[in-house]
């Protein structure tokens, strides 16, 4: 007598199935605390980044600065050096802010700016 290998098949669809429905009420009954749970992830790195006492330039900088101008700061191919920069503290400041050639303006947070143009002007 031969078995119908259909049936194995089905069961296992019909359990698929049915955890799918009661695992999405289990979602909708949760979802403020789902909610909650998310802001607060969003919210904190966001703060981090935006508080002035937290705020590591160098840190900073190996994050978004060494795509272009490489990983001593010296400088690549069209992207100037850091490193001994003739500008001041306050064109620096301009540059982070509005940017300036192909680079952008804004890359650093406003709040952030001073702190990060010490630290350029620091680079030797």
């Amino acid at each position: 007598m031969k078995k119908n290998p259909i049936i194995p098949f089905l069961l296992i669809m019909g359990f698929g199935i049915g955890l799918i429905f009661f695992l999405s009420i289990q979602g909708v009954n949760n979802k403020e605390e789902i909610a909650a749970t998310e802001e607060a992830a969003e919210g904190g790195a966001a703060e981090g980044e935006a508080t002035a006492g937290e705020f590591d330039p160098a840190e900073f900088a190996q994050g978004k600065c060494i795509s272009c101008h490489g990983a001593n700061f010296e400088g690549q191919g069209n992207f100037p050096s850091l490193v001994g920069t003739a500008l001041s503290e306050d064109e620096i400041k301009d540059v982070l802010a509005n940017g300036r050639g192909a680079m952008p303006g804004g890359l650093v947070p406003a709040e952030n700016i001073d702190a990060m143009a010490a630290w350029v002007k620091s680079l030797e």
